[in-house]
């Protein structure tokens, strides 16, 4: 129960002075007179309108109380959330091309960039999510989805051999695009995960950020690699040899910028985490709330009962409890 006007609850201290004021008149008007003896009244025991002769003051008191209740508009309070969640469309374009087997990254770039893929598609439980892999071609490995286990799986089964050897950087993110652009979500959003500059496929990498721009989808880059040479072992011939950085970072800040999005460099398997963590952050699915509340005003039996309680005090005032002056 809520008060719609508390602060009249304020009046109930003026009862304070009421009641010394009635105690202190009571002293004034009471009846005395003299005897020489009380002793024939000795055994004579009081009635009850003795013991009642205050009741009708507490019924006042009490009257007033509730006055000031009703003055007050207690009132019952339902309320009721409903929630709408929209989740963003996300697809991620991984590398999957030879260098991804640097081992700069524990325990290489492919295993450490599937990882942190998983946490984060974990911590995106309202979101429909899709991937895309490419090396020298590409193609969607996963489809948008909501079935976040079918996709892990499929991400799971991601590795190196998997598509012709290269970096078909704008081929790989036109094939995201391309399952992004029919979505009727409000927010869409490519993750483009590379180590190497485009040297693959029919598409610029500048033209499809164009492409990507124009559906309003945004793309976050992330260039993967440490800064120096790197070791890379093939696991189909168990060959080492080392790789020099060659990520090219001024394309992929071009098209984070074109298309609204952000470009990161990972160096390690920490820094790749808090990429995701921060890319996270910022894409948050949208909530609407709307509040409904009932009120229903409960005044009326206090008002009725102060009504009762005053009438039954007047009728014992000239009745029962009659005093006489």
């Amino acid at each position: 129960m809520e008060f719609a006007n508390p602060k009249y609850l304020l009046l109930l201290f003026l009862l304070i002075p009421l009641i010394v004021w009635y105690i202190v008149k009571l002293r004034k008007v009471q009846a005395t007179f003299k005897m020489s003896s009380t002793l024939p009244l000795k055994n004579i025991k009081p009635t009850v309108r003795v013991y009642l002769r205050h009741f009708p003051f507490l019924l006042r008191v009490i009257a007033l109380g509730l006055i000031v209740i009703v003055l007050a508009r207690p009132q019952s309070v339902n309320s009721s959330d409903i929630s709408n969640s929209e989740g963003i469309d996300i697809v991620m374009a991984l590398d999957v091309s030879g260098t991804m087997m640097a081992q700069d990254f524990s325990p290489n770039r492919l295993e450490a960039a599937k990882k942190v893929a998983a946490e984060f598609i974990n911590d995106r439980k309202n979101d429909k999510i899709g991937l895309v892999v490419f090396a020298g071609e590409s193609f969607t490995q996963c489809p948008l989805t909501t079935d976040h286990r079918i996709l892990l799986n499929l991400l799971n089964e991601v590795k190196y051999g998997m598509i012709e050897d290269g970096t078909a950087i704008g081929l790989g993110l036109a094939n995201a695009v391309n399952r992004l652009k029919d979505s009727k979500s409000k927010s869409r959003v490519v993750i483009l995960l590379t180590d190497g500059s485009n040297n693959a496929g029919q598409i610029a990498p500048m033209t499809a950020a164009d492409l990507a721009a124009s559906y309003g989808i945004r793309v976050y880059t992330i260039g993967i690699g440490s800064r120096g040479s790197s070791m890379v072992t093939d696991p189909r011939t168990g060959q080492q040899y080392r790789i020099d950085a060659d990520i090219d970072e001024r394309v992929l800040t071009e098209i984070a910028s074109i298309t609204g999005g952000e470009y990161y460099r990972a160096t390690d398997n920490t820094s790749l985490k808090a990429i995701y963590d921060q890319i996270d952050s910022m894409e948050k699915y949208h909530i609407s709330v709307n509040t409904v509340t009932k009120r229903k005003e409960l005044y009326i039996p206090f008002a009725l009962l102060a009504l009762c309680l005053v009438g039954f005090e007047l009728i014992l005032r000239r009745t029962l409890l009659r005093s006489i002056p």
